[in-house]
């Protein structure tokens, strides 16, 4: 979508500052610049699996478009589904969380307001599939083929529609709890650890700057703090093990 992938910019910005500064433990009381040390070797990337988990074929087909729509290729990273993103939101879907295993569901279920979050008797993965189906019929009636065959232009102006609340759905979760799910999907298949799935060789880590899961983060958020810049090649999870 045009208005996250320029957004994106400056949100990848406030975001790795934000991610910085809440890794400082208020316990700990401020501490020293500490130099940048060598990293461990990041291990080579390991081959996405073959096939999905959870996705049936017309998902797939959806969720690809909607990642290489929302996460074009550009001079900073490949496109979104290079990186994993489907991988990811294959993976999240299929687990504990898309099968709703942490959420209340019994009820009631009237309609709610926004400041009382996800009010629907769907799990995340319920939600996904009744979303994907009904967001394929719409761009049938309106534009005349499934989303993941539509021009770049007509996949801008039906999301867009449905991240302003002008595309509605005929039946099925309302419009709009779909929405917020793949694009929360999306970002987080590009900015989570490699482990789970997305940011491929930790490009996105690297496009911001955000060194990963080195200890010694916490104490570096608060030296730099003055606005120096720090540098440090991506450690993810996999690399530590």
């Amino acid at each position: 979508m045009t208005q996250p992938r320029v957004g994106r910019r400056a949100f990848l910005t406030g975001a790795a500052l934000a991610g910085a500064a809440s890794a400082v433990d208020a316990q700990t009381p401020p501490s020293p610049a500490v130099p940048s040390a060598s990293p461990p070797a990041a291990k080579p990337a390991k081959a996405a699996p073959v096939g999905y988990t959870f996705l049936k074929p017309a998902e797939a087909a959806f969720v690809e478009a909607l990642a290489a729509h929302m996460i074009p290729a550009d001079e900073l990273t490949a496109d979104g589904v290079a990186l994993g993103v489907p991988v990811y939101i294959d993976r999240a879907l299929a687990g504990g969380w898309g099968k709703g295993d942490r959420l209340y569901r019994q009820g009631p279920w009237p309609q709610g307001t926004p400041n009382q979050g996800y009010q629907l008797p769907l799990t995340p993965a319920e939600l996904f599939r009744a979303g994907v189906r009904q967001a394929n019929a719409y761009c049938r009636t309106t534009f005349g083929r499934a989303f993941d065959r539509l021009a770049a232009d007509r996949k801008e102006a039906f999301l867009l529609a449905l991240s302003r609340g002008q595309a509605a759905f005929g039946a099925g979760p309302p419009a709009g709890a779909f929405f917020d799910l793949i694009y929360q999907l999306v970002m987080e298949g590009f900015f989570a650890d490699p482990i789970y799935g997305g940011n491929r060789d930790k490009a996105s880590w690297a496009m911001i700057g955000f060194p990963g899961v080195l200890a010694n983060n916490a104490r570096n958020a608060e030296a730099y703090r003055d606005g120096r810049r720090y540098s440090a090649k991506p450690v993810s999870i996999a690399d530590m093990s």
